[in-house]
């Protein structure tokens, strides 16, 4: 089961960029589609205080922020060490 999950619509190319690169960082992520799925957004608005943007990512259904919190974690080392816990 992926420890992250990725809020994403199906028009954003932020999202897509995200994804991508989780993929090359080798995290395996569950996205899900708040554009179909209003009790996806319910949920993203509840676990985010009510952001309005996607992306948004949950590592271990902790709200991490969206795609610049990721690449900071990463730059930071702070996304590998995360990961391994």
């Amino acid at each position: 089961m992926a420890r992250v999950t990725v809020y994403s619509t199906g028009t954003c190319p932020i999202c897509d960029k995200t994804k991508s690169l989780l993929t090359k960082w080798q995290i395996p992520y569950q996205e899900v589609r708040v554009d179909l799925d209003r009790t996806a957004l319910k949920e993203m608005l509840e676990l985010t205080n009510h952001a309005r943007t996607v992306p948004q990512l949950a590592i271990d259904d902790r709200w991490i922020g969206g795609f610049n919190e990721l690449t900071e974690m990463h730059m930071e080392g702070e996304l590998d060490a995360l990961m391994e816990g």
